[in-house]
């Protein structure tokens, strides 16, 4: 999805600017990955860090000299970071230890949950920028909440972007349905794909208990990881469940808006979901999209199997379908700033500072 995220801003900045774009895994990695965005016109990366994807978190040390090291090469006028992942938190640290000015596009995204890892990346690249890229009003509001207020930009989210711009060539190329022989608005599209879920046998049991027990066609993509993990639950699954081999971006656009309602606990698919205008059930007791939860089009139940099926079966969305993200020319927005406001490193460094409560000193 990094790919997909990319591309549009990518695709308006090379025309005008020289852009390195930075590829933190193997070539072999990137060869594999690029059949997912097949027919989108992915460039090949200027710099491949040739780091295992398995390793980015367990050798963080690794990444971040690596990426000091190009940008040190490099010596570019501006980083720009996306998102909450481990290189994208690299980015950021490398880009503030060597005094270059550093945007992070999609900031503010925030589910309140310490544990998670992505949470961390996101406030610390959200405090290190000095220039911060929202997808939403909703984004933009939590971060004033956080102190972060200079140099905030409401820009709308890139991946409504792609979404727009690449359903119509969904339509056009992919044959996912004929291929799984499903018609449209008859089945279910379930992705799961966290650490958090899959590696945890006692969510992942109740998740696949739920899916057995719902009695319509459910599409599961299964990743090689996912596919590990069922086969050491030693489940079955029933005959209404379809698992599938992981798609490309096309034809998850294509699954997504051809179905009747999506499973998932992952970020990006709950905000295709809503762009989209499918119903979705997230599988976690957070998420990071909140504004799809507060207008009424995703439903936070957790890994119960009890509230997965009642609220697949009974869940309907309101009429009302609010752009809480935008027009789909977030991308534009993102370098029109960039190119209207010159970045200077540390510029929008003092900026509102939290309260601070006072506690009673412990005798």
């Amino acid at each position: 999805m990094d790919f997909v995220q990319a591309l549009p801003v990518s695709q308006l900045l090379r025309p005008q600017h020289t852009e390195t774009l930075i590829y933190p895994g193997r070539y072999s990695d990137f060869h594999m990955a690029r059949g997912y965005v097949e027919h989108l016109g992915v460039p090949q990366p200027d710099v491949n860090l040739d780091i295992n994807l398995d390793e980015w978190d367990r050798s963080f040390s690794n990444l971040l000299s690596r990426l000091e090291r190009t940008l040190i090469e490099r010596q570019p006028d501006l980083v720009i970071v996306r998102g909450g992942s481990a290189p994208a938190l690299g980015g950021a640290l490398a880009a503030t230890r060597l005094q270059l000015p550093l945007a992070h596009i999609d900031g503010g995204r925030r589910a309140y949950r310490k544990r998670g890892p992505e949470e961390v990346n996101w406030l610390v690249a959200d405090r290190l920028a000095d220039y911060v890229f929202c997808s939403s009003q909703a984004a933009q509001q939590r971060l004033v909440a956080e102190g972060v207020c200079d140099g905030v930009v409401v820009s709308g989210d890139v991946l409504l972007d792609a979404a727009q711009r690449y359903l119509s060539l969904a339509r056009l190329h992919s044959t996912v349905l004929e291929r799984i022989g499903l018609p449209s608005g008859v089945y279910l599209l379930a992705m799961i794909g966290r650490a958090d879920s899959v590696d945890n046998p006692v969510r992942l049991r109740g998740l696949i208990s739920a899916f057995n027990a719902i009695r319509e066609p459910i599409v599961l993509p299964c990743t090689p990881h996912l596919r590990q993990a069922l086969g050491h639950l030693g489940m079955t699954l029933t005959p209404h469940i379809l698992p599938i081999e992981s798609v490309g971006y096309l034809d998850r656009l294509q699954l997504i808006s051809e179905s009747r309602a999506v499973i998932t606990d992952l970020d990006e698919l709950q905000r295709e979901a809503y762009f989209l205008s499918i119903p979705c059930i997230t599988v976690r007791d957070s998420t990071e999209s909140p504004e799809t939860v507060e207008v009424g089009w995703n439903r936070l139940v957790g890994t119960q199997p009890h509230q997965i099926i009642e609220t697949v079966r009974d869940f309907q969305p309101p009429a009302n379908h609010p752009p809480v993200f935008g027009d789909g020319h977030a991308a534009e927005r993102i370098v029109k700033a960039l190119n209207d406001n010159p970045i200077v490193f540390g510029h929008n460094y003092g900026r509102t500072p939290l309260s601070i409560l006072s506690l009673p000193v412990a005798a």
